[in-house]
């Protein structure tokens, strides 16, 4: 007996794929809502999940690893330093970056700076800007001075806000490296309270760049030109309040201590790719994007042009032109680079052909030579009266061949019919046709000689042409602008790089000299990005040249905070004058 449904239950039947529906497009728009930290933290991660940068080592014993009792937790908290040092490295080279640009743009002149608001950032801004000049030419204001100021205000606060970060991460960085140097022996023979007390310390040290960054957020919150920079604040996760007193921590309070760095930098990253991203320099393509409507302009009305003369319009100029050009790009194939290579192959497989033809050749003047010899031979037996010896060479019987025939011309007539004139006159026929054909054999050599040699003079122009595109598709490939580079100017910059740190690391002893503390952990900071960059940029080429050990521990020796500056200064004098990498190129004179 089937049981009817009640009135409710079919109802709610009805209505079950509705809210699963409903359910379901709920969930998926919560999965597709933007926010802003969610983005780029799952960008960074994926970024960071997908390539990992090797960058400076950290300050710990190289046997730290296998020395460590608890050989997990110390692995987890080697890898979790070392992702702060990278990450914290990486947010700093992208600051870098974009602070070079707008100090470059800082020191230069008032007019540049107006050209760059007008010109350098985009088509919005050249409107914006001319509108404004417009505006302040027709109420007769100084409007290319105000131009200037709003150049200047908008340039000094990117190079305030980007340095500013610059330092506070500099800071961040030199805190945590110094701290890890400091613990460094300690975390191999008490592991049970240094790993709870470091990630304390590390804790500790994100509050206080949490407070030095919201210093910068309290500051540019009403002045700032850019919307919706600071509007934001920088917040991190915090420790819990107990079990902070350095006492020994269970597995599950490390790794919440652990999942709350990596919180605390993805949020760090975020936070800093947002104001990067507003106060980046501009694009290449923004930059320059007045050449490239000059040439979109350029390419349209050549466009025309050739559509004028295209088939399209009727005209058969286009084609013709494109077959002339076809028909010379041939000639020129045909004539200075395929019959030049097929002439020298021929010259040179018919010289390996007819090299048994030549012996011919020889042969042929071997035979003259020796029926010349043979008719010498029997000449001189027959006038001395006497055999001649075997070793008699041709010059000796000519010789008396000749003084018969002179003795013979004194009676021509008589000689001629009776003597030995005639035959006298034979042999040195003889002696003429052998001369003739040994000249004729060597003018054959030359010749052929001759025949490669114009045979390559016509393939020149082609050889010529070939180099010169190698060599443009080599410099285009070896774009060593960069430190990572291989040719002179990445050497260049490689050098530029130990100067940098030189110059560092005496400012850093200045600075703690002074008592200024803030200063030297700034430093400090900045040493070690100058030495992460070398590291990176040398590392390749110094493991190709077998120099990379050597190398690597004299960056990791800069790198110690407890090293002596006149030890570091010598270091960084033997690594610019030692290591091939760094060496300068020297030109060919």
């Amino acid at each position: 007996m089937a049981v009817v449904p009640s009135e409710t239950e079919s109802s709610l039947n009805r209505n079950l794929p509705s809210l699963f529906y409903s359910d379901f497009l709920r969930n998926r728009f919560s999965a597709f809502h933007f926010s802003p930290s969610t983005f780029f933290s799952s960008l960074t991660s994926a970024f960071r999940s997908s390539r990992r940068r090797e960058c400076l080592p950290l300050p710990l014993p190289s046997n730290y690893l296998d020395s460590s009792m608890n050989y997990s937790n110390a692995s987890r908290v080697h890898a979790v330093l070392e992702d702060v040092l990278e990450r914290v490295l990486t947010n700093m080279h992208r600051i870098q970056k974009n602070l070079q640009f707008w100090q470059s743009i800082a020191q230069k002149s008032d007019n540049r700076k107006a050209y760059f608001m007008v010109f350098e950032r985009g088509p919005r801004a050249f409107i914006g800007e001319t509108v404004k000049l417009l505006r302040g030419r027709a109420a007769q204001d100084s409007s290319l001075q105000n131009i200037c100021q709003s150049a200047s205000d908008y340039v000094n606060e990117r190079v305030t806000v980007l340095s500013f970060l610059r330092c506070s991460l500099a800071i961040f960085l030199a805190q945590i490296y110094v701290e890890v140097d400091k613990v460094g022996e300690e975390l191999i023979t008490d592991p049970e309270h240094k790993l709870p007390s470091l990630l304390v310390t590390i804790n500790e040290l994100f509050s206080t760049l949490e407070a030095s960054i919201g210093h910068l957020h309290a500051v540019r919150q009403s002045d700032s030109s850019v919307d919706g920079t600071y509007s934001i604040p920088l917040l991190f996760e915090k420790l819990p309040e107990i079990n902070q007193d350095g006492s020994q921590w269970t597995d599950c309070e490390i790794r919440d201590a652990i999942s709350s760095v990596y919180q605390n930098l993805d949020k760090l990253e975020s936070y800093i790719c947002s104001l990067v991203v507003k106060h980046r320099k501009p694009k290449n393509i923004t930059q320059h994007w007045v050449h490239y409507a000059c040439g979109a302009v350029g390419l349209s009305v050549c466009s025309l042009w050739l559509l004028r003369h295209s088939s399209l319009m009727g005209s058969s100029d286009l084609d013709n032109w494109i077959q002339e050009a076809k028909d010379s790009t041939v000639g020129f194939f045909t004539d200075h680079v395929e019959q030049p290579i097929l002439s020298i192959r021929d010259e040179l497989f018919e010289t390996f052909r007819k090299r048994h033809q030549g012996i011919m050749d020889f042969e042929e003047v071997r035979l003259t030579s020796n029926s010349l010899h043979r008719m010498l031979l029997a000449f001189s037996e027959q006038t001395k009266g006497q055999k001649s010896p075997v070793n008699a060479s041709d010059q000796e019987m000519l010789e008396i061949v000749m003084d018969r025939y002179e003795k013979e011309l004194m009676h021509p007539i008589q000689n001629l019919l009776n003597g030995e004139l005639a035959r006298a006159m034979l042999i040195q026929v003889q002696k003429l046709k052998l001369d003739i054909e040994t000249a004729m054999l060597e003018l054959n050599q030359i010749l052929r000689a001759n025949e490669i040699n114009f045979a390559v003079l016509a393939a020149l122009p082609a050889f010529f042409i070939s180099l010169l595109l190698i060599m443009l598709v080599r410099a285009w490939f070896k774009q060593d602008t960069k430190a990572e580079g291989r040719g002179r100017v990445a050497r260049i910059q490689r050098r530029l790089l130990v100067v940098e740190v030189e110059r560092r690391i005496m400012q850093h002893q200045i600075y703690v000299e002074q008592g200024l503390e803030r200063d030297a952990h700034y430093m400090l900071g900045l040493i070690l990005y100058s030495l992460d960059r070398l590291y990176s940029s040398v590392k390749r080429h110094a493991e190709a040249s077998g120099e990379w050990q050597c190398l690597r521990q004299d960056i990791i020796d800069l790198a110690r905070p407890g090293l002596q500056t006149s030890h570091k200064l010598a270091v960084t004098s033997r690594i610019i004058k030692v290591y091939d990498c760094l060496l300068p190129v020297l030109r060919p004179r």
